[in-house]
């Protein structure tokens, strides 16, 4: 089955759904685009425009573009934020993480000590998998300084919850940084992926959490989602706001 079909499937069975937000996106149960759905995210967070406090981070890859038009109608600095699945513990939705917090890394506390040389094959990969992490965020933040986040609010903005598992790796690393609170955003998530994160969150702000979920892609229209060249081809666009952009990742 293709995911057109899988979609219309569920369309079908869930029509009455449809309305969750207005416009095109109330029409076919989708949002047309990442871009277009962080608009209406930014309408379900207006209580944070402008503040001083707050940061919003986007999740690489998807998250990036929501994130964008998020602090870009909030007039609000953007950072962002890589991670990198090393090992899966305990199953597929237990993933020990890399995470590079404001240049620094955080790993996750599962992982074994790293030796300075690396001995085993598990070193090797881990090894390889933190230099990849590392060319990555060079290429995406470029010569931006990432941006402190003590005692800040951070958003968190990601394109949606299935699982969790991406955004609980992202706020366990954002929690050794010691903001104020984290405060998960996301157009789209399902029923258990919410309460997943609405456990370790200090808040969570979804648009819309439809059943049966399938998968985040489902619910856009164009699920494109930019590769680490155009992240940074975005984030050089000028800010249309003073307080301008900045880049940051884990």
């Amino acid at each position: 089955m293709s995911e057109n079909d899988q979609f219309l499937g569920i369309e079908q069975q869930y029509s009455h759904y449809s309305h969750f937000v207005a416009g095109e996106t109330a029409q076919t149960g989708r949002f047309p685009a990442l871009r277009n759905a962080g608009r209406h995210l930014a309408s379900a967070l207006e209580e944070f425009r402008a503040r001083e406090d707050v940061i919003i981070l986007g999740l690489v890859l998807g998250g990036v573009p929501v994130a964008f038009e998020v602090a870009e109608h909030l007039s609000l600095p953007l950072d962002f934020v890589i991670l990198r699945r090393l090992l899966a513990s305990q199953g597929p939705d237990s993933q020990v993480c890399a995470v590079n917090v404001a240049g620094s890394l955080v790993l996750d506390e599962e992982l074994p000590p790293q030796p300075a040389v690396p001995e085993s094959a598990l070193d090797y990969f881990v090894s390889d998998a933190l230099d990849g992490l590392a060319d990555r965020e060079r290429v995406c933040r470029g010569r931006r300084p990432a941006v402190e986040l003590g005692q800040k609010t951070i958003l968190l903005v990601d394109c949606g919850i299935r699982t969790g598992s991406t955004m609980r790796a992202a706020i366990r690393a954002l929690r050794k940084k010691a903001p104020a609170q984290i405060i998960a955003a996301v157009p789209v998530a399902s029923a258990e992926g919410r309460a997943a994160i609405e456990f370790i969150a200090d808040k969570v702000i979804c648009l819309a959490s439809p059943e049966p979920f399938g998968h985040v892609g489902l619910w856009y229209k164009d699920f494109s989602r930019p590769d680490d060249h155009q992240i940074s081809e975005l984030l050089r666009q000028p800010p249309s706001f003073a307080m301008g952009f900045q880049t940051y990742s884990v």
